[in-house]
């Protein structure tokens, strides 16, 4: 994945069309290559393991996965659209402020 994420930094910000152009020319063959793996490793693992699980998982939802390969204005993945409606307050259930200590509310037991 390191390798497809490299890619889109080097063309976020751009035309779909230039994204398009760029991923076909370097993502598509990535995504091949994951692709194929997925489908040797499957046979050789128990098919009751969560690799096998996730595996299978991601081979039902290939059309799904290569559609940013052919459409510039999907992302990758949604970091950023997560990263952007994130409250900054969601940290404060967790920490108390400034101490760097779990908050009491979040470490009360619930009944």
């Amino acid at each position: 994945m390191g390798k497809l994420w490299q890619v889109e930094e080097t063309v976020r910000g751009a035309s779909p069309e230039t994204r398009v152009a760029v991923r076909q020319q370097t993502s598509a063959v990535v995504v091949a290559e994951f692709f194929a793996l997925w489908h040797q490793t499957l046979p050789r693992i128990s098919g009751k393991s969560k690799l096998a699980e996730a595996i299978r998982y991601a081979i039902s939802r290939g059309a799904i996965f290569e559609r940013f390969l052919t459409e510039g204005r999907i992302e990758l993945d949604s970091n950023i659209v997560e990263r952007a409606t994130r409250t900054h307050s969601s940290s404060a259930a967790t920490a108390a402020e400034g101490t760097g200590r779990p908050s009491r509310h979040c470490c009360k037991r619930q009944k």
